[in-house]
């Protein structure tokens, strides 16, 4: 989705961060040296935590003569939170995920409420008041990208505010490394050709409703897709993401003209077994082909695993050398 709208950007292939934390380093000096940029934008695997140790403070007292960091942001789903909270109704997560959740809210230096403009102002005002409760202390900042509403606000801090240098927290990683074993993965690439030229965003909206159906056992932590049209000369592609069990689909990027051939890329987590996610995968493959005349899918590449236990490449608690 970076790379659609024109940004430089590098992958952080096969785990999180903390356990490919050299990978990170070299990524980050393959774009200074391409692009020489202001600023980068670091975003880690949804299920990763304890960064501050693992990350933040390596890089300050490795490379700090080279980066500055700012303030770790954390994103917060609203409805999931309430959810979470037993502030509104809906499935939530198991305990050892859970635990993963907040224990991600708990580092950050800064608790941004993503997506504000879902919740009504009395509502907004419950959940920040449950996480001041629940994680005092923190900055709080609800924000909405669909509006701009806090995003000014949002740069200034991370502009102005120093990143924290207090203690590690503490960290189970006995329950760290279940809860991430309980959430499945599953990565795959489809190649999809047909006859006549055919929608690729409505595509999109079937394969994901049909995976989101075939995966009612299994509460979604996410579910991403983009589709590459062969023929793009501009890098254009949709792309489409779910982030709940209970939530629409929705399109984040759309294509504007009908295609006639192209990539479908598919990313899960789910709490669930692994196999369930490739069994979806098929069930939405199937259903494409029976909905667009002429048109043929090939799953071309699968994997669905658990997550291995996090093995840190450094953990240090604080930013300094004693």
């Amino acid at each position: 989705m970076l790379r659609a709208r024109g940004f430089s950007t590098e992958e952080i292939p096969g785990g999180c961060f903390c356990c490919r934390f050299n990978s990170l380093v070299d990524a980050a000096k393959k774009l200074t040296e391409a692009t020489k940029p202001d600023a980068f934008v670091a975003e880690p695997v949804g299920s990763c935590t304890d960064l501050i140790a693992t990350v933040s403070y390596p890089l300050r007292r490795i490379y700090g003569e080279q980066f500055e960091l700012t303030p770790l942001s954390v994103l917060v789903d609203p409805i999931r939170a309430e959810q979470i909270f037993g502030m509104r109704e809906g499935r939530k997560f198991s305990e050892k995920v859970v635990y993963i959740w907040r224990t991600q809210i708990e580092e950050a230096d800064i608790i941004v409420i993503a997506k504000s403009d879902l919740l009504d102002a009395n509502r907004l005002k419950g959940l920040r008041d449950r996480l001041a409760e629940d994680f005092p202390g923190k900055t709080i900042l609800d924000i909405s990208v669909r509006n701009s509403a806090g995003m000014a606000e949002w740069f200034e801090m991370l502009d102005t505010m120093p990143a924290g240098s207090g203690k590690a927290m503490e960290i189970d990683y006995d329950v760290y490394a279940e809860g991430e074993a309980l959430l499945g993965w599953m990565n795959a690439t489809v190649d999809v050709r047909a006859n006549e030229e055919f929608d690729a965003n409505a595509l999109l909206q079937l394969m994901a409703n049909e995976m989101k159906n075939a995966l009612v056992d299994a509460e979604i932590a996410h579910l991403k897709m983009t589709f590459s049209p062969d023929d793009s000369l501009a890098g254009e592609i949709a792309a489409l993401s779910v982030v709940r069990s209970d939530i629409v689909p929705e399109l984040n990027l759309k294509l504007e003209t009908p295609i006639r051939a192209g990539q479908l890329i598919v990313n899960c987590r789910a709490e669930g077994n692994p196999e369930a996610l490739r069994r979806a995968l098929e069930q939405g493959v199937l259903a494409i082909q029976h909905a667009f005349c002429g048109l043929a899918a090939k799953i071309e590449h699968v994997e669905q695993f658990r997550p291995g236990r996090p093995q840190p490449t450094h953990r240090l608690q604080t930013p300094l050398a004693a």
